[in-house]
């Protein structure tokens, strides 16, 4: 059985396919076209307890995504989607979307 913080990170299908429409089936950064199982990268990361929610979920392809996690570039990117974010949700609260075992 899947614990409650393991429930909350992962992104669930009607997530995913929310995310892909808003982000027009496409790379939010890149602007290529993606299949819908490429909404889910995690703004906040799963490691730091980001929620699986489509505030915090962004559709990004694989060359982005690894850019997006793994580069020197991770600021500037993290900038920009959160200015993304904030645009699509204008109640955005970046501390909303973090698990937290006791609330």
């Amino acid at each position: 059985m899947k614990s409650r913080r393991t429930k909350a990170l992962e992104i669930p299908p009607a997530v995913k396919a929310a995310v892909w429409e808003r982000d027009n089936e496409r790379c939010v950064i890149c602007e290529r076209w993606v299949p819908v199982f490429f909404a889910n990268a995690h703004f906040v990361a799963k490691s730091q307890n980001g929620l699986g929610v489509e505030q915090n979920i962004l559709t990004l392809c694989d060359d982005c995504h690894r850019t997006f996690d793994n580069t020197v570039e991770r600021p500037i990117l993290r900038e920009a989607l959160r200015r993304y974010l904030m645009s699509k949700y204008p109640d955005w609260d970046e501390s909303k979307l973090y698990y937290k075992k006791y609330s």
